[in-house]
């Protein structure tokens, strides 16, 4: 698909929204990823910065020219917006609520946030509190953690299995 088929095409009905994503890599990383599963849109919020950053265009190699992408003070401004708009709230998280990702069976029709946070300290407890289910990836190593943009392709790639039937 050519860039400029990126908006009349049938979008994933999932939004990324990223809470303090400190790294321009990692949110290039994001719009890539979510351009590969033709994603609706990503959410910048708090101190993530926002494109055009050299950072962001280096990983996202264009990706970030045709995703649509809003800006938000908070990831609870972007929340209260995005519920307002239909979409369920998925935190990824390690939380003693959290379940486990393989247990997520998110259906066609439905409209699905998922919030990633910070990469030294994961999403702000407050914004864990608005979600709707909270999310954890079983892992099995010494760490229990992984980049937020490899977690990102995990969940995305989970979701689109049972979205996209």
């Amino acid at each position: 698909m050519r860039s400029e088929d990126y908006i009349d095409a049938e979008h994933l009905p999932v939004v990324f929204v990223l809470e303090d994503v400190r790294s321009g890599n990692n949110v290039g990383s994001f719009f890539r990823t979510g351009d590969a599963f033709c994603i609706s849109g990503v959410e910048l919020c708090g101190i993530t910065c926002h494109p055009p950053h050299r950072d962001i265009l280096k990983t996202a190699l264009g990706a970030s020219d045709h995703i649509p992408w809003r800006a938000h003070d908070s990831a609870a401004s972007a929340l209260a917006v995005l519920r307002d708009e239909g979409f369920n709230i998925a935190v990824i998280e390690q939380d003693p609520r959290s379940i486990s990702l393989q247990d997520w069976k998110p259906q066609q029709g439905e409209k699905w946030a998922l919030v990633f946070g910070n990469e030294v300290r994961g999403v702000q407890p407050s914004t864990c509190d608005l979600a709707n289910v909270v999310l954890e990836i079983p892992q099995l190593g010494v760490k229990n953690s992984m980049n937020v943009s490899v977690c990102a392709g995990i969940v995305l790639w989970n979701a689109s299995q049972s979205m996209r039937l």
